[in-house]
């Protein structure tokens, strides 16, 4: 070994605890301070309630996590929104004639076209007025949205 370049070791190193623990050990430095030990640490103690906050590190954390918690109750609530089957058929956009011939049929919802389609193609195209572009354009929309069509909407009839 060189000499020298090694630190001094000491064998009767004194560590020190905030919460008045105390042990002995082999180190480098002759005392060691620490805030927390084996004795007062939650891990080992049970006391899960108690965490340790530096610099406020657990507190952003939480916030952190609230926050993400928030925005995926919105975002449910948003597409649940998007996807109700009582939203008007007036914000699908589908235009003035078709939304006027369902309308008059007495369908104003979009859970009212469903039902319709669930009757099949034919249902819907006997509302007067409405015809088969629009009929494609109203599934192509409904589909887009991300409701969930019937599968008697899909059968074409000739």
């Amino acid at each position: 070994m060189k000499k020298g370049i090694h630190p001094n070791y000491f064998p009767e190193s004194q560590v020190t605890c905030a919460c008045g623990n105390s042990w002995t050990t082999g180190s480098t430095r002759k005392a060691i301070r620490t805030e927390i030990c084996y004795k007062c640490h939650p891990f080992y103690t049970g006391e899960q309630a108690r965490i340790v906050d530096t610099e406020g590190q657990v507190d952003r954390f939480y916030r952190k996590l609230q926050a993400r918690a928030s925005f995926v109750d919105q975002k449910k609530a948003r597409d649940n929104a998007r996807t109700s089957l009582d939203r008007p058929l007036a914000e699908l956009s589908l235009g003035t004639r078709p939304t006027d011939a369902l309308a008059k049929a007495g369908v104003t919802t979009v859970g009212q076209v469903i039902a319709l389609l669930e009757q099949g193609e034919t249902a819907v195209l006997n509302v007067e007025g409405f015809g088969r572009k629009s009929l494609i354009d109203l599934k192509k929309t409904l589909r887009g949205l991300g409701y969930q069509l019937p599968a008697a909407a899909d059968e074409v009839v000739a």
